[in-house]
């Protein structure tokens, strides 16, 4: 019996479910964890060992410490494609899933990534699933990154950010291993047209109204 209640917002990259997840765990006072960090950090040992992501990276993910995951380069296109790589991989998933079930046996907790609600906690008390197309999710990148170039610069990295993260949402959902998918039972907010402030609200409206129902 888990000590509080488990939230799972899945959705592809750079929908927004991080942020939403940061905020909710802090509205609802419950721990957060960044699951996709998990993989970005085995993908980036096994990059460390010069190896290729896709050949099995158990090990890593069995030796992976908190250290690891506090690196700074993490964020990179590079990492971001080796941990699709290893995520595809069960051995890798299995290693990981254990690790993510103990960080919400006690209190409960946030948890983002691709599979949450599916395959790690598919008994989650709420399910999310945050998405926007590729081409704002592009855009949303290209910002962060400062987006400080000419215009047809910034055109060519607009096409490149889409093409990447069409290329990650085909591996993702195809992946033998826990594919990235819209869990039945899980609320559909596309964020396309929404800022994070508006997400957040729709987000705890409905996260608030499952949980009554299902923790009285």
């Amino acid at each position: 019996m888990r000590g509080g209640p488990v939230i799972a917002v899945d959705g592809p990259a750079a929908a927004g479910k991080g942020t939403l997840a940061r905020k909710l765990a802090e509205a609802l006072e419950l721990p957060y964890l960044d699951t996709g960090l998990l993989y970005r950090a085995v993908g980036r040992l096994a990059l460390d060992a010069g190896q290729d992501p896709a050949q099995p990276a158990q090990k890593f993910a069995q030796a992976l410490t908190p250290a690891d995951m506090q690196r700074k380069d993490l964020r990179t296109p590079e990492v971001a494609l080796a941990a699709s790589k290893v995520a595809a991989q069960p051995a890798v998933r299995a290693a990981l899933v254990e690790t993510q079930r103990r960080f919400a046996a006690e209190r409960g907790a946030v948890l983002d990534g691709r599979d949450i609600g599916t395959a790690i906690f598919p008994d989650a008390d709420v399910k999310l699933f945050i998405t926007a197309s590729p081409a704002t999710r592009a855009l949303r990148r290209f910002l962060q990154s400062g987006g400080n170039t000419s215009a047809a610069d910034a055109q060519a990295q607009l096409g490149q950010m889409e093409e990447a993260l069409r290329a990650r949402d085909e591996a993702d959902a195809s992946r033998d291993s826990a594919p990235m998918c819209v869990a039945d039972d899980a609320y559909v907010i596309e964020t396309d047209t929404l800022d994070a402030q508006a997400v957040l609200a729709e987000a705890l409206r409905f996260a608030r109204e499952r949980l009554v129902t299902t923790r009285g």
